[in-house]
């Protein structure tokens, strides 16, 4: 009826769409899809012309349909709505298959949804989506700045899976004066987040305002530091979908749960195209002048930005994920109680401020020290407590004394004027040199802390 009724009422602009693999007519789309958006469980229905005019909100004639006083109105569906709680569905989906979580994403939001491709191992998402069986969509973000390799990587996908990726680019207008006014290169100098924001964050920020729901490649072992809480889906803590302002967009991160080497094991497994970079020694992979190899036992992440510190090794897609400090004792340990102290045994020696600040002045030191900034109440503090230990025991004896400085409360400016950043901040005072060299790694294991000592003492 309703398709009979489209034809008949075209003047009124009665538009027809997929949503979650079912028709849906509707006049006003935004409005009948929110509707599909917050249901749950109840099967969505084709939405008939009604006459608003009448008491009894009865369907319309024929007669009255042809009519260009005719007016269409919204069905009342005596089912309540539900509204779909998306911390609950995260919980519930934690523990199944990515390929689980791509076919419920799709199966919600239809053509609503589109995939992020980056170029590098999420090739993985577009694998699962296409396991699917259901159309999807895929988008990149063209910085201007890809290496060739990535290019051609793009071509290489296209062919594979029959799609075309819609590309985004950045204001060319922004990019203009970004680069005229401070030069190609000027996030070497004053950090990346400038240029980031101008050629991805920005443009995407505009592509998410036409989608209810994006696909994202974020697995909690990618930065230790920065994502270690994303969940499968979420409300977008960031971005503004299709019908505006907070709650408008859900965030879907099929691969949050899987290890690195899993993707990987699956990516060979299902003979998928990977970015030839990767054989260079590439694992995450950006915009050309800002990536780099790692070198063997580096993490991932290492590779981006490398001439910053450790906690800004994000671009700002990802800003609603990125774990904050919690500043607060009472949150430091998940039980209401922060500890009273970290980094206590005995090799380990408590700076005081007149004690760093020594450190500073002497060009010559009878021995080399390592120093961690710290907080007592910070949760990765508290997580490297026992390798720091136990490199301090090993160091014994060598030469090399290890000391800590809490650098909270009033000693934070004074922390932050010798290179903290963020908690912890790990610094080494070579026997014969006037400036401390701080630890640049996420990765705070003995060995590798180890290797980063004996590098330089």
């Amino acid at each position: 009826m309703a398709a009979a009724m489209a034809g008949s009422v075209s003047s009124h602009a009665l538009s027809s769409r997929e949503f979650g693999g079912l028709p849906v007519a509707s006049p006003r789309p935004r409005d009948f899809q929110r509707a599909a958006f917050t249901s749950r469980g109840s099967p969505l229905r084709t939405i008939c012309a009604l006459d608003g005019g009448k008491k009894g909100h009865g369907p319309l004639s024929a007669a009255q349909a042809a009519s260009p006083e005719a007016t269409l109105v919204t069905a009342a569906d005596p089912t309540p709505v539900e509204v779909i709680d998306f911390d609950k569905l995260a919980r519930e989906l934690d523990s199944t298959s990515p390929l689980e979580i791509m076919d419920k994403a799709l199966e919600m939001f239809g053509n609503d949804i589109a995939i992020a491709f980056s170029g590098a191992e999420d090739v993985a998402l577009i694998e699962y989506a296409h396991l699917t069986g259901r159309p999807f969509r895929v988008f990149s973000l063209d910085t201007g700045r890809l290496n060739p390799e990535t290019y051609r990587f793009y071509d290489e996908v296209e062919k594979r899976y029959n799609i075309r990726i819609e590309y985004v680019f950045p204001d060319a207008v922004e990019v203009q004066a970004l680069v005229r006014s401070k030069g190609l290169f000027s996030f070497y100098e004053d950090g990346h987040q400038e240029c980031c924001r101008v050629r991805k964050v920005r443009p995407l920020r505009k592509t998410l305002k036409g989608l209810r729901a994006w696909i994202t490649g974020q697995r909690k072992d990618q930065s230790p530091g920065t994502r270690a809480s994303v969940p499968v889906v979420q409300v977008d803590p960031s971005f503004e979908g299709l019908d505006g302002g907070v709650g408008s967009l859900v965030k879907w991160n099929p691969v949050a749960e899987v290890d690195g080497r899993d993707i990987w094991k699956f990516l060979r497994t299902m003979n998928v195209p990977v970015n030839s970079l990767h054989s260079q020694g590439y694992v995450s992979i950006g915009c050309e002048p800002c990536t780099r190899p790692v070198l063997p036992g580096q993490h991932e992440r290492e590779g981006r930005w490398w001439w910053e510190d450790a906690k800004a090794k994000e671009c700002g897609l990802h800003k609603g994920n990125i774990k904050q400090e919690d500043t607060s004792p009472a949150a430091a340990n998940g039980n209401g109680h922060a500890p009273s102290d970290v980094f206590t045994v005995s090799d380990i020696v408590s700076l005081s401020r007149p004690g760093v600040e020594n450190l500073l002045r002497l060009e010559s030191r009878k021995d080399s020290w390592l120093v961690v900034l710290y907080a007592p109440w910070c949760s990765f503090c508290q997580g490297m407590e026992e390798s720091f230990n136990e490199v301090a025991e090993q160091l014994r004896g060598s030469g090399v004394k290890v000391g800590k400085f809490r650098a909270d409360g009033d000693d934070r400016a004074f922390a932050e004027g010798i290179g903290l950043t963020s908690f912890p901040t790990i610094l080494f005072f070579p026997k014969h040199a006037t400036k401390p060299v701080k630890y640049p790694s996420e990765q705070r294991d003995v060995d590798s802390l180890l290797g980063f000592v004996n590098a330089l003492r």
